[in-house]
């Protein structure tokens, strides 16, 4: 999936931003207007002046938020929260009849009836390699391969080449683990003299031990953290427990891919106990929407939709929304059959906006995740999907889940696909340096660089970075117009929130992600050329003609 952390040692994907960052960054820097505050955030004050002035009035929207969980007792989400309006909590009842039984704030597709849940899942090219291994190893005459075994064939023989790593991969796995295990020993001494279970590196550094082990302790993890890249402005946002944490998870999943083309441990059967192949085995999973690493879904949401105007925390982009949430991400990779599943459960249950800040390479059941987007397309609901944080180009590397609906031979008019945008005072360039990117794949850029949000924790809140946190702010935006502007479709929703763009002036510096050296225009890098912005949007929506193309089409689908 597209998550990690973004280290100067190794090339991690999420979490901490390295570059020119300021202490004197705004913390919501990202609703920030250009032309007012000089920064390139999406106007949303703006908008909400707009909306005022023209007396329009809100209705509340349903976003589900396909993720890894959510903390449901958070200040700053616990009032946003869907409640399924049929279902009676802790009754053990399936009582609305849709299979699922006690679904108050969504569903967990990721757990077992008795209440466990599956927290790590092999990553898709190992479950490829190892399913179709007996199948395809030794066998390179694919003239008789159907066009099925043939697409098979070359996703397995793609995951073999991928499952060998270099010495130089290896190398960096083992200066990682060995960072990581001396780290967590120098916490347990700093802990111990200070006190106090969690600090950040700035409370540290104000510290001043007493012992000599102290001491060296402090030095030594104060210099591995700037080693791994994480820049003075975080430090007062993420503690010991979040930075090691995140660490960790990076370190023993990268430990499970380099093993996997040995063996892969796979706990969906044995937790889980679905009978993965039949799609039609579709009510498993428990109520659990927490899950055991909600980190991922908890700062997404809080993008979407914290509550706003209640002077604590943070405000979400969207002022009245009911977040969904329905558990699908484990460490790992996502299984396919989940997505679809997921996406089908948010429909049904009334979600205007589909949150997937998750993706992957491989997509062995591509057809069951095709055939819910478009049951979603015609039933009105938009789809916004996070591009990836592997600085890769998505006209030439295939991304999923994508719009792409090969049995429809189309692509889908209700799916955004999201890239991250930056700000030049942030790390020297309007685009993320680990953003996907494409022309033709990407639709738009929205700020996903030091993001400020929700974190488990009643009161707890921190920065992350990555095109997951992009696709919230466009879910929050989409959600924003379907609540003033309800008469609008998913389609004229995606459609008013590419034309609405903001494209930065072409004298602002962007690098091409993942090459600083190569200076590229931002226009270029997604179909849009351009960031999203709510205030544009918004006045876009106000001149919008309403047709009726999408809501005859709604009688058509079929489950």
């Amino acid at each position: 999936m597209h998550r990690g952390i973004v280290l100067s040692v190794v090339a991690l994907p999420l979490f901490f931003v390295c570059g020119q960052a300021q202490n004197s960054i705004p913390k919501n820097w990202y609703q920030m207007d250009h032309s007012q505050d000089s920064f390139y955030g999406i106007s949303l004050n703006r908008a909400y002046d707009f909306l005022k002035d023209k007396k329009r009035k809100s209705t509340p929207v349903v976003v589900a938020v396909l993720d890894s969980g959510v903390d449901t007792t958070h200040e700053d989400l616990k009032n946003m929260l869907w409640h399924n309006p049929k279902e009676i909590p802790g009754n053990g009842i399936d009582d609305d009849g849709n299979g699922y039984v006690d679904d108050v704030y969504g569903w967990n597709f990721l757990g077992g009836k008795d209440g466990r849940n599956l927290k790590r899942a092999p990553d898709e090219r190992a479950r490829i390699f190892h399913k179709w291994k007996s199948r395809f190893e030794g066998k390179p005459d694919t003239s008789a391969f159907s066009p099925v075994d043939k697409d098979h064939y070359q996703a397995w023989t793609k995951a073999v080449n991928e499952l060998n790593f270099s010495p130089d991969e290896q190398m960096e796995l083992m200066i990682l683990d060995i960072t990581c295990k001396a780290l967590k020993r120098h916490d347990k001494v700093l802990r111990h003299e200070m006190g106090c279970d969690e600090y950040t590196c700035d409370k540290l550094e104000k510290f001043e031990p007493v012992s000599r082990l102290g001491k060296e302790a402090k030095l030594a993890y104060l210099t591995s953290m700037k080693m791994i890249g994480i820049p003075d402005e975080e430090r007062n946002s993420e503690t010991n427990v979040s930075i090691l944490g995140q660490l960790e998870e990076y370190v023993e999943g990268k430990k499970a891919a380099f093993d996997s083309k040995e063996s892969v441990k796979d706990n969906r059967a044995e937790i889980v106990q679905d009978n993965y192949n039949s799609l039609t085995d579709r009510f498993y999973g428990n109520n659990d929407v927490m899950g055991p690493s909600p980190m991922h879904g908890t700062h997404v949401c809080g993008l979407i939709g914290a509550q706003r105007g209640n002077h604590i925390g943070i405000d979400g982009v969207a002022d009245n929304v009911k977040l969904m949430m329905i558990r699908v991400v484990p460490d790992g990779d996502e299984y396919d059959k989940d997505v679809a599943l997921a996406i089908r459960y948010a429909v049904d249950n009334g979600a205007k906006v589909i949150n997937m800040s998750f993706g992957k390479y491989y997509s062995p059941e591509k057809m069951w995740v095709d055939s819910a987007v478009h049951y979603a397309e015609m039933k009105d609901v938009l789809i916004v999907h996070s591009s990836g944080n592997e600085s890769y180009n998505l006209d030439t590397t295939v991304g999923y889940p994508n719009p792409w609906l090969k049995e429809w031979n189309t692509n889908a008019g209700n799916f955004i696909t999201v890239g991250a945008s930056s700000d030049p005072r942030i790390n020297g360039s309007i685009a993320a340096d680990f953003s996907n990117y494409g022309k033709t794949h990407v639709d738009v850029f929205a700020p996903g660089v030091k993001m400020y949000s929700t974190l488990p924790g009643t009161h707890t809140y921190g920065n992350q970075q990555g095109t997951s946190m992009s696709a919230p702010v466009v879910s929050g935006l989409a959600a924003l117009i379907r609540s003033y502007y309800p008469e609008l479709s998913a389609v004229q929703v995606k459609k008013i929130i590419e034309q609405s763009v903001l494209i930065p002036d072409a004298s602002v510096p962007s690098f091409k992600p993942g090459d600083k050296k190569s200076v590229v225009s931002f226009s270029d890098l997604s179909k849009s050329g351009g960031i999203v912005n709510a205030y544009n949007a918004v006045k876009l929506a106000e001149q919008y003609k309403v047709t009726t193309d999408i809501k005859k089409n709604t009688t058509k689908a079929n489950r």
